[in-house]
């Protein structure tokens, strides 16, 4: 027996577990975590979430699907952003508003050519309140995952409350495990040995999420 095997049987035999390899992990690995902490209502859930993305740096708006054009093109302007990434399924009326040079998401698309593009807008696959994570799947509304890692500023769009749910385990249950899946909380950043934050490093220095509210979701 190999001496893996060995510590996992103890690791299991520890947690009241089977010691042996499980036959099945959905049968022999026990799911019987929290799947979330504590009881919300839905708009608790989205304050939580507004909370969180805010507590790791990002910039929060909130708006109606009416003033969501405006507010991008508010944001945009504001970065003074005069090239836009666009993914290739992004809801046009989103950006039509937007006065600003397109371009859009294609695979001959070269690292310096989106490490010159200003800003990028996507929409997202879900976001987890109770971390403040937004996950994006690489569908057509968000683009492959390079066009929001290059570019220093994103600004994402999640539908609210539809794409947002409490826990990591339900985010898990909405999503392809199969598919490039990016988990993004906060700007991106990373610190020396002396703890001196540096930002955009490995992704947007800055991370704008726009929260669009469904009208009358509150009723």
């Amino acid at each position: 027996m190999r001496s893996r095997d060995v510590i996992l049987g103890r690791v299991r035999r520890a947690l009241g577990g089977p010691t042996g390899e499980p036959a099945t992990y959905e049968t022999d690995i026990d799911r019987g975590y929290l799947r979330e902490h504590g009881a919300r209502t839905t708009e608790e859930t989205v304050e939580l979430l507004a909370e969180n993305l805010a507590d790791y740096r990002a910039i929060v708006h909130r708006c109606t699907d009416e003033k969501l054009s405006e507010v991008v093109m508010r944001l945009l302007a504001e970065r003074g952003a005069q090239t836009v990434l666009v993914p290739p399924e992004l809801p046009a009326y989103w950006i039509k508003a937007v006065d600003a040079t397109r371009i859009y998401d294609h695979a001959a698309n070269t690292p310096a050519e989106l490490d010159g593009v200003d800003s990028v807008v996507t929409a997202c696959a879900v976001a987890i309140a109770e971390t403040g994570t937004i996950v994006l799947d690489g569908s057509p509304d968000q683009g492959r995952r390079r066009v929001t890692l290059v570019p220093d500023h994103h600004v994402c769009v999640v539908r609210v409350p539809d794409q947002v749910v409490s826990s990591v385990p339900q985010a898990l249950e909405r999503v392809d495990p199969t598919r490039p899946l990016t988990w993004i909380s906060g700007p991106s950043a990373t610190s020396d040995i002396e703890l001196d934050r540096v930002e955009g490093v490995h992704g947007p220095r800055t991370l704008e999420v726009v929260l669009c509210e469904e009208d009358g979701w509150l009723q």
